[in-house]
């Protein structure tokens, strides 16, 4: 008896969808957890294909968004924007901002967020992974915690090629590994010159890559390069059977230096949201997808904040592990670190004339800062970053 009533609430949700507007070609193979809120799913346009299944009372879905195309998809929890096309894969707790898009055999999960207009072919892996506007990624990639921006449109993008890996996990098994490829002070501007990662080629992080970095495909790329527009042409590692010694952590500084770097642009891009995302809210772009973005930064903090936490008490005889509760401590004081709030103001004030001149499309708004004001922004996010990652280094 409790079966068939699932089946028959079930039923009544995909009744209920379909009296909305959503188009649901085949409704007797989609399923809706009773605990989804189909207010939040708009029936305006939006298609659920065949064999989907949608949970999490948190689930958004907004107009002329298309589930399922290429196979079934699996949601939970996710904030889904206007037009994007989810193609077929398992996603649970991202964001996907205005015409993004994933196609079929992805496996995304929590932490990630696509902006307006990124996309990602067949097969690839997401999680804790961040990618701005416009970002692209081929098939056959495993892309998990990093941040990737560059690029000015869609003609004019960072790219990752296919059969890519994000090495993020250690021979002594930690994760404390994101890697920054661009930066969020420059990035959120949509004016810095892509990034090209060469395809069967991977990165070993934690990394840092500047803007107009291209790495020749089949590299595999181990070192910071913090120069812009450099190629990066990586050959194979040289053969060698040396002893290896477990928990040596010979790049401590390295860890830590990164770890601490990639959390400060998290912080700044989360006072960019709060702050500037906030005043484009639109029929595009509500308030409940930009609540699921600040959730979805929280969640990136934590996670990077633990794993670096968990890599520093691995050490007991290291300063990493004396200072791990002081490190720790300032990181929370800092995490809501405003910059410098005159820059911020001045720059808020531009971003209102231009609204009123523009509407609040993100996308445009951007575009139509000029170069003062786009100084002034950057000014006020770099240094959110360097004041954090200055208080670090003096402890």
């Amino acid at each position: 008896m409790p079966e068939q009533h699932a089946r028959g609430r079930i039923s009544e949700l995909v009744n209920n969808l379909i009296k909305k507007g959503v188009t649901i070609s085949n409704p007797e193979t989609v399923d809706i957890g009773e605990e989804v809120d189909i207010s939040r799913i708009s029936g305006s346009g939006v298609v659920i294909y065949s064999g989907c299944k949608i949970f999490g009372s948190s689930t958004l879905i907004l107009r002329n968004s298309k589930i399922g195309f290429e196979g079934p998809v699996t949601l939970d929890n996710c904030f889904i924007g206007p037009e994007v096309e989810l193609k077929g894969g398992f996603f649970q707790q991202v964001v996907f901002l205005k015409k993004s898009s994933m196609g079929s055999g992805a496996h995304v999960r929590e932490g990630t967020i696509l902006e307006e207009e990124a996309c990602a072919a067949h097969t690839v892996g997401l999680k804790q992974t961040i990618l701005f506007p416009f970002v692209t990624l081929g098939s056959l990639i495993n892309f998990c915690d990093c941040f990737m921006s560059g690029g000015t449109s869609r003609k004019d993008h960072s790219e990752v090629g296919s059969s890519y890996i994000h090495f993020n996990y250690t021979p002594e098994q930690d994760k404390a590994t994101p890697s920054l490829i661009g930066d969020v002070p420059k990035g959120v501007m949509l004016d810095q010159r892509p990034v090209f990662l060469g395809g069967q080629g991977g990165l070993v992080g934690p990394c840092r890559l500047a803007f107009g970095t291209v790495t020749a495909a089949g590299s595999i790329c181990r070192k910071d390069e913090t120069r812009e527009n450099r190629l990066i042409i990586q050959g194979p590692v040289k053969s060698g059977n040396i002893p290896f010694s477990p928990g040596r952590y010979q790049n401590r500084k390295k860890i830590l230096q990164n770890n601490i770097i990639y959390i400060a642009n998290l912080i700044a891009l989360r006072e960019w949201y709060l702050h500037v995302r906030s005043m484009c809210i639109s029929d595009d772009f509500p308030e409940a997808l930009l609540s699921g973005l600040n959730e979805n930064i929280g969640l990136a903090l934590d996670e990077r904040v633990k794993r670096l936490k968990e890599v520093c008490l691995k050490i007991p005889e290291s300063d990493l592990y004396t200072s791990w509760p002081k490190i720790e401590g300032l990181l929370d004081n800092e995490k809501y670190h405003k910059g410098d709030t005159g820059l911020r103001d001045d720059f808020l004030e531009r971003i209102h004339s231009i609204i009123l001149q523009t509407g609040k499309d993100y996308i445009s708004v951007i575009k139509n800062i000029g170069a003062v004001d786009r100084a002034k922004a950057t000014a006020w996010l770099q240094g959110i970053v360097d004041n954090i990652t200055f208080k670090i280094n003096e402890l």
